[in-house]
C-alpha cells in the first residue's frame, strides 16, 4: 500500500483513505453493516490506515458504525478523522458539547484528524468570530485532537483568506481532473504547498462521475491500458499532484474496494503520456456539454421561478457523463419541481440579458424532455 508522510506532523498514512459516507445499503436504506464491515476489514488488511467519517453521513449512523468496526483494531493502527458540524454551532460552548457527543458515538478517546466541516467564507467567518477555532485548539491541547484542519467548499479567494488565518495542520480540498479550476482548484493546492499545509483530497472521482465514462470518451485510456478502470486513472491523476497526502474514496461495493486497493498497492505516478491521455479525456467530456451556460446568473431571477442555471447544470452533467443514476439522483434531490424547466412561460426575458446568447427557452424544453425521458426508462 502506497504511503505518504505528513512531514510537518510526523505521521504517515496510506495514500488511499476510506471515505465513510457511501457504504452499501440494505433494503431499508440503512448501512448494510455486514457487507460494509467486510469492506473495511479488507481495506485494513491491505494497509489502508485512514478512515474519514462525519456527523451527517448516512443520516447520523456512519460515526457509530465506524467506531464499532474499528474497535477490533489497536487504536494506534489507524488514523480516524471526523468533523465538527459547523452549521450546528451558534456559540463556542456548542463545540465541546458536539465534540463530546462524537466521542461517545465513535467510542474513542481522541481523534487523529478533526475538521471544521464544509467551510465556505461566511461559515468560516462565523466560526472565527465565535471563537470556535480557539475552542478546538483547547481540545487539541488536552490531547483529544491530534491535528486540526478544515474541509473547503468555496472559491479560491475564500480559500486564500481561510488558509492564511492560522497555521493549519492540514486542509481538505475537492480535486479531480474535471474540476482543476473549480473551488480552490490546483491553484489552491499550490498555495497550500507553499504555506506548508498538507492536503487531503475529496471527490477525486467527482462523486462517481469519472468512474464510468462513455465509450467514445475513454478511448485515450483504452489505447494505453485497457485493463485499468476509469476510476484508477482519476485516482492516479490526483495522486500524481504535489502535496497530496491522502485521497478519500467513498467506496460503495467490494469491487470498488478491490479496484482501489489494486491501484494503490501497485501505485505508479502518471507518465507524461498518461497525463496527456487524461487531458484528452477531459476535453472529450467537455465537448459533450449541451450548452455553454457559465452560471453567471444574469438571467435570474426568472419571472416563473425557474432555476435556469441549475437546470442547465444538470443537463450538461448528464450530457458529459451519460450517467443516468447520478443524473436522476441530482435532479430529484436538488431540483425542486417549482424550479424545473417545465415552468418556463416563454417570456424571453432571460435571452435578452444572456452574455452567451443562448437559446434559453428552447434549451429548457430540451432539459425537461431529457429528464422526463430518463424518469420513464
Amino acid at each position: 500500500m502506497e504511503k505518504r508522510t505528513f512531514q510537518n506532523l510526523d505521521v504517515e498514512s496510506s495514500l488511499l483513505g476510506f471515505g465513510c459516507m457511501r457504504f452499501p445499503l440494505d433494503k431499508n436504506g440503512k448501512i448494510d453493516e455486514p457487507l460494509a464491515e467486510q469492506m473495511m476489514d479488507d481495506a485494513m488488511a491491505a494497509g489502508v490506515t485512514y478512515y474519514d467519517t462525519a456527523v451527517p453521513y448516512h443520516e447520523g449512523s456512519s460515526e457509530p458504525f465506524v467506531g464499532r468496526v474499528l474497535e477490533k483494531y489497536p487504536r494506534e493502527s489507524y488514523l480516524l478523522a471526523t468533523k465538527l458540524p459547523c452549521w450546528d454551532v451558534n456559540d463556542k460552548s456548542d463545540v465541546r458539547r458536539l465534540f463530546d457527543m462524537q466521542m461517545k458515538k465513535l467510542n474513542k478517546d481522541y481523534f487523529d484528524f478533526y475538521l471544521l466541516h464544509a467551510l465556505d467564507l461566511g461559515r468560516f467567518r462565523k466560526m472565527r468570530d465565535l471563537g470556535v477555532i480557539e475552542e478546538c485548539e483547547k481540545l487539541k491541547a488536552e490531547g483529544k485532537i491530534r491535528f486540526l484542519g478544515f474541509s473547503f467548499h468555496d472559491n479560491y479567494e475564500a480559500f486564500e483568506e481561510m488558509i492564511a488565518y492560522r497555521k493549519w495542520d492540514f486542509c481538505q480540498l475537492q480535486i479531480n481532473y474535471m474540476d482543476q479550476n473549480d473551488q480552490a482548484g490546483l491553484k489552491g493546492l499550490k498555495l497550500a504547498e507553499s504555506l506548508g499545509v498538507p492536503v487531503i483530497v475529496m471527490e477525486p472521482v467527482k462523486g462517481g462521475q469519472l468512474a464510468v465514462l462513455p465509450d467514445d470518451v475513454k478511448t485515450p485510456f483504452e489505447k494505453l491500458d485497457s485493463t485499468k478502470s476509469a476510476s484508477s486513472w482519476a485516482l492516479r491523476w490526483v495522486a500524481s499532484q504535489p502535496n497530496v497526502k491522502v485521497i478519500l474514496s467513498g467506496m460503495s461495493t467490494p469491487a470498488q474496494v478491490s479496484d482501489n486497493l489494486n491501484t494503490f498497492t501497485n501505485f505508479k505516478p502518471l507518465t507524461q503520456e498518461e497525463f496527456a491521455a487524461v487531458d484528452e479525456v477531459m476535453h472529450n467530456l467537455k465537448a459533450r456539454v449541451k450548452n455553454g451556460c457559465t452560471a453567471c446568473r444574469y438571467c435570474m431571477p426568472c419571472p416563473a421561478g425557474v432555476d435556469i442555471p441549475g437546470n442547465f447544470a444538470h443537463w450538461n452533467g448528464y450530457g458529459m457523463y451519460e450517467n443516468r443514476e447520478t443524473a436522476l439522483r441530482g435532479w430529484k434531490n436538488n431540483m425542486p419541481e417549482e424550479k424545473q424547466a417545465k415552468n418556463c412561460i416563454g417570456c424571453g426575458k432571460c435571452e435578452t440579458v444572456c452574455p452567451q446568447q443562448l437559446h434559453i427557452r428552447e434549451d429548457l424544453k430540451q432539459v425537461q424532455a431529457t429528464f422526463d425521458g430518463l424518469l420513464k426508462e
